[in-house]
Order: structure tokens, then sequence, then C-alpha cells
């Protein structure tokens, strides 16, 4: 048996930005088809998933009610939101599908917290880009109607909201997690990279306004379950070089040294496939074990190590 730690894109559970809920349930049914197809094979999986176009239509829905009757939630508790609800759709899709096929299992989402640094400099230079996707600048400002938004241009995909994304220090529901493990459950965790939260000066806990990266905070877990492996879910088969132009090349077998390389040339967008290589990048060096990235529909063969891209210590 395999202990494996999942990422799913907040974009994948979305797809074409169809964002109610039946779409996205309906997301959830087939991606936990694949994923109890792993579970049936003995593996013990983690999930995390992303939460970037979910917590962005929250932020937006939030801005439109509010009022003094009824006044907008702060960005961490839109945060715990999106957890609640795609966690929701998980759970009950993977349960469902483990019934279908006799499986023994249980999945359940934990509302998770993660620890933050206050002093982070990316609270000064906010580069996290959520919500909906705008034709230009303008829509985007547009659409922000008044409020002091910073958008980002998000990889030749269209505009976007950014905001602060501190890197994640450790997770506050470490424990409980591992108990569930131990257990056989099927946990869904860190949803969205986590509930931002710092250590105030007496140790207790408190929400920040933030996002944090989903892939960062899936190697911290990774790392600190002791995971065998570690996979990225994206919408492409592969990390390419040169990706868009004429020169695109599929990464199938790298090492980590070649990915700093890489990375060193710009080759991967900052909204896109730059936060993946690095978090798949910090569980290899940290734990020796190999990370992999690709889609969905090849999860086994990605297990596998027959398709994705794989980076080695």
């Amino acid at each position: 048996m395999a202990i494996i730690v999942v990422a799913l894109g907040g974009n994948a559970l979305q797809p074409k930005g169809e964002a109610s809920a039946t779409a996205q349930k309906a997301v959830a049914c087939e991606t936990a088809v694949k994923l109890a197809a792993i579970v049936s094979q003995g593996h013990q999986l983690i999930i995390v998933h992303g939460n970037g176009p979910q917590v962005g239509n929250i932020l937006l829905a939030q801005h439109a009610i509010d009022s003094k009757e009824i006044p907008a939630l702060p960005l961490d508790t839109c945060v715990a939101m999106t957890q609640g609800s795609i966690g929701y759709w998980l759970q009950q899709a993977l349960n469902n599908e483990f019934q279908k096929n006799n499986l023994n299992k249980q999945a359940v989402s934990i509302t998770t917290q993660m620890v933050v640094n206050k002093d982070d400099p990316k609270f000064l230079s906010p580069d996290k880009p959520i919500g909906p996707f705008y034709n230009s600048k303008d829509e985007a400002i547009n659409a922000a109607d008044g409020q002091g938004y910073t958008f980002h241009e998000d990889s030749g995909r269209g505009w976007r909201r950014v905001v602060p994304s501190p890197a994640p220090v450790t997770i506050v529901e470490t424990n409980a997690i591992k108990a569930l493990i131990n257990a056989g459950i099927i946990p869904i965790v860190a949803g969205g990279g986590g509930i931002p939260v710092i250590k105030q000066a007496d140790n207790s806990l408190q929400g920040i306004e933030a996002v944090i990266d989903k892939d960062s905070s899936a190697a911290l877990i990774a790392e600190l379950l002791g995971a065998d492996q570690f996979i990225i879910l994206t919408t492409v088969s592969t990390v390419m070089l040169g990706f868009g132009t004429p020169q695109e090349t599929a990464l199938n077998r790298v090492s980590s040294d070649d990915i700093t390389r890489y990375i060193d040339d710009g080759q991967f967008g900052a909204g896109s496939m730059l936060p993946k290589v690095k978090a798949a990048q910090q569980f290899v060096k940290h734990s020796g074990n190999n990370a992999m990235i690709g889609e969905l529909n090849e999860i086994e063969a990605i297990i596998a190590e027959h398709a994705g891209t794989i980076i080695t210590p």
C-alpha cells in the first residue's frame, strides 16, 4: 500500500467556467470514479483541492450583498466556505462510489487551518489569482465596482483578481489527519490551500485575509504525512517547455536539478505551472520520493509512472 497525496485543481472542478452547484457536483462525481479506482487497489489517498474560481465567485457575491444588514464576510471565512462546499461534493461522490463498488471505505472532509507567517512578504505583493477570468483589464476593473482590487494577466487566459498568498508553515489539524489515515479513512484536507491563520502572542489562532497556494500546502502535507508519492492533477497531460510555442516539448521524466534550471530560465507561467513545479520539487527535495504532474484521466498510469511528468530527486 502506498500513501499518496493528490492535489486537485479548483479550475478542474469548474469546467469552462460552469459555476453552478449542479455542474461542479457532476465533475466531483467524475473525479470520484477515478480516485475510487485507486483506493480499490489498496492505496491510502489524502486529497487536497483548489478553490481559485470558487472563492473568487463567493467574494463577488459577498460584495454584491454587502450592507449594514448583511455585511460581507472576510476572505479567510470565504475560504472556509469553499472547504465546506467542495469538500461536501467530493466526500459525497467518493462515498457513493465506494458503496457502488462494495468498498469498505469512507471519505471525510476536514475544515483545515494552515498557519502562515504574519510578516510573510507576500502580504505586500499580491500575486495569487482567484475568481473569474476577464477579457481585458478594463473589464476587470469595471467588475470590481470601485473596490481597490489588484488584477494581473493570467498566463494568456485573461485578467483575474490577485490576493496575498503567504507560504504555509504548518497544519493545525495534523494529528487529526494522521488519526483518520491510521483508521483507513480517506481525508479531504486543506481545501483551497487551507484557511490562513496566524499565531497570536498567547499562541491562539486568528484568521487573516489571504489564499494559500493549494499545491504548496499539499506538498507540505505530503512531507508531514510521509507520503510515498505526491501527485498534482491539472488540465494538461505533462509539464511543457516552451509552452504555446512551436518549440513546445513535453517533460516526461526530469530531475529536480533540471527543474531548477528550467525555473531559472523562466519556462513556467507564474499563474499556472510555476507553483506546481515548485511544490513538486519541494516534496522531492525534502522526502527523496518522486512527485508527478498530469491529468486526472491518467491517474492510474501516473501512479505507475507511465504517464505525466515525473520529477525525481
